[in-house]
């Protein structure tokens, strides 16, 4: 088993002084972002229950068969975009209008900007 970097241990430090004063609620759920070297995850939660209710990544088939075009009109930062619009839409869908953004202890920067631009632009309030 590798160690791990003192980069990724930052990161989990600042993720949980960020969650302290982050709680998603049935009224108000999280939205939680997870930024890999190649990908981008969001998952909207409801902390009281534990239960993720809505999920997108560049991952998902509507963004896996676009992965090209976005890639070529904007790179990583325009397949986040995306993401975030299709995880806005699956949520207004599941009745979902209002969330908490949990940026995972990653800058509000880039992708993670991008995400959040996305989804407040296909209708979700945070």
């Amino acid at each position: 088993m590798g160690r791990t970097s003192k980069k990724v241990l930052a990161r989990l430090r600042r993720k949980r002084r960020v969650r302290k004063k982050i709680f998603g609620t049935p009224e108000r759920p999280r939205l939680s972002v997870f930024r890999s070297c190649k990908h981008i995850y969001a998952q909207i939660i409801d902390d009281i229950s534990g239960r993720t209710l809505v999920a997108a990544s560049s991952l998902t088939p509507q963004i896996r068969e676009r992965l090209a075009e976005l890639k070529k009109e904007g790179g990583k930062t325009a397949v986040a975009k995306a993401v975030g619009e299709l995880i806005a839409q699956k949520a207004v869908a599941a009745g979902i209008k209002k969330v908490v953004f949990d940026r995972g202890g990653y800058k509000y920067h880039g992708r993670v900007k991008a995400l959040a631009d996305g989804a407040r632009a296909a209708g979700l309030e945070f």
